[in-house]
């Protein structure tokens, strides 16, 4: 048996060169064997460039040797492509979000389950060195007993950089679904399940411009349809309050200098967790009585490892046992960012209904 799960990419845009590149140079047990794209200019572009096969999105599908299909299509779309995946009995890792709806996400996990099915998906991030050192200093005690999270994710928006960005800003977009997954994984795994969520929204902005520079619609407007600036409270399972606020309204706060990405309160201390868009960070700060305290992380893991996920999927399928991004984990990520959005726009609390393990830490 070829010790390697071979791998159909469906969706060739920007977030598939780092991810094709991490397979063929970092990640030991999978092959990517081809790609497609609606788009197949961007799907022959991506095949070139990964010695891989160009194929129609029907044709990766049906591909007897497809073991895997990582699907990187839009948002919108990741729920009906990872279902046909399914359904043409692959294996499924998906882009986040997993689904922009609880329905869509249950019927995922119940088919996965019921066929026999792998099914799991990004962000990984949490994976990495950064909220795993975290998670251990936590296990330590060395703040004593969390009790409070307050996390921030403050930038001026996908128009500034992303060449199409207009599906950012539709129905299953957003800084929930954009940003939220990063932050809700982060949470699971460093506190476990979410208990109650309640959120509040707004669209300052109703028209949005495209601004990045080397965008063939550059300098074109298109509308909003969701919220944009959202802020929320989450109930950890745990008994953590967390208050979460994230927008794609503001200027200059991308960074830890001016608000913490997530800092972690407990009863002797306080943790500033890294960016959670990354996988390390150069260290994590403390904060107590003692005055301040730096814990390094080991800068061999300071990179974009997109992929660790479903390299750490494609384990289970070749040896057995568990992955971290399993089907549990992400549908009750996905509920949460779900119920985030709704009461953001509706004013309700939500009770979480489906809950996971928190995953197990991971020594670095």
């Amino acid at each position: 048996m070829e010790r390697t799960v071979k791998v159909g990419v469906i969706g060739c845009g920007m977030i598939s060169e780092i991810y094709m590149e991490n397979c063929a140079r970092r990640y030991d047990s999978i092959r990517i064997v081809a790609c497609a794209d609606i788009n197949m200019e961007a799907a022959r572009t991506r095949a070139k460039q990964f010695s891989c096969r160009c194929e129609s999105v029907n044709a990766l599908l049906n591909d007897p040797e497809v073991d895997l299909v990582l699907n990187l299509t839009i948002p919108a779309v990741h729920a009906e492509i990872s279902m046909k995946a399914l359904e043409a009995g692959k294996h499924v890792y998906s882009e986040k979000p997993f689904a922009i709806d609880i329905e869509s996400a249950e019927r995922l996990v119940g088919y996965a389950q019921e066929h026999n099915l792998l099914i799991g998906g990004a962000p990984d991030c949490f994976m990495g060195a950064g909220v795993q050192k975290t998670l251990g200093l936590l296990d330590a005690g060395v703040i004593g007993k969390p009790f409070a999270v307050q996390s921030f994710l403050f930038s001026q928006g996908p128009d500034f950089f992303h060449p199409s960005p207009e599906f950012f800003y539709k129905k299953g977009g957003g800084p929930v679904f954009d940003w939220g997954p990063y932050y809700i994984s982060a949470l699971v795994a460093l506190l476990g399940s979410v208990d109650t969520v309640q959120a509040h929204g707004l669209i300052p902005k109703r028209q949005r411009t495209v601004r990045c520079e080397s965008s063939p619609v550059f300098g074109q407007s298109f509308p909003v349809d969701v919220p944009t600036y959202v802020t929320c409270v989450l109930e950890m399972e745990c008994g953590v309050l967390v208050t979460l606020s994230m927008s794609f309204d503001m200027y200059g706060t991308y960074n830890e200098e001016s608000l913490p990405f997530m800092r972690i309160y407990g009863f002797e201390g306080s943790l500033d967790v890294t960016d959670l868009n990354r996988y390390s960070g150069p260290s994590i700060k403390m904060v107590s009585k003692k005055g301040e305290t730096q814990y390094p992380i080991d800068p061999s893991f300071d990179e974009n490892m997109r992929g660790l996920g479903l390299e750490d999927m494609a384990k289970a399928i070749l040896f057995g046992g568990t992955y971290h991004t399993d089907a549990r984990f992400m549908l009750h990520v996905t509920e949460v960012l779900c119920r985030i959005q709704q009461s953001a726009e509706n004013g309700k609390t939500y009770e979480i209904k489906n809950r996971c393990c928190q995953p197990a830490p991971i020594q670095y």
